[in-house]
């Protein structure tokens, strides 16, 4: 129990994406296809206005791309209207049951967490912050 901070916060983001894979992965959706459908529910876009606001999960990486879009296009999630991609019913549906599934999943993981221990990480984060920047500056 005795390790740096930076062990513990790794491990807890090790921890919580392994989890929200676990979930997504009860739909059959990889994260990076419910990133896709949580930005097309928002409104239809450009393939290129998709890619740039993306670009970050793919890591440019061209192919899985293509890949993950390919396969939300296959299973009739995504289509193309007016140049414009956008979710089709089907996927508006499973967007619909992967956010309810996330949603319960988070409050599944802050189960137990009152307002007192979140005050408390909050401060503790907060101090380490500003320690952090005035040794850096």
């Amino acid at each position: 129990m005795n390790k740096p901070i930076g062990y513990w916060t790794k491990r807890l983001d090790a921890a919580l994406e392994a989890h929200l894979d676990s979930t997504l992965a009860r739909l059959k959706l990889s994260r990076r296809q419910w990133q896709t459908l949580n930005v097309l529910a928002e409104s239809p876009i450009s393939p290129e206005d998709l890619d740039g606001i993306l670009n970050p999960f793919w890591g440019g990486d061209t192919r899985r791309r293509e890949n993950e879009l390919g396969a939300l296009v296959g299973r009739g999630m995504i289509i193309m209207v007016d140049d414009r991609l956008s979710l089709s019913e089907l996927g508006r549906a499973k967007h619909t049951e992967a956010q309810r599934l996330v949603e319960d999943s988070r409050q599944d993981l802050s189960m137990g967490i009152g307002i007192d221990e979140y005050a408390m990480a909050v401060s503790v984060l907060e101090r380490m912050t500003l320690n952090a920047e005035r040794l850096a500056g």
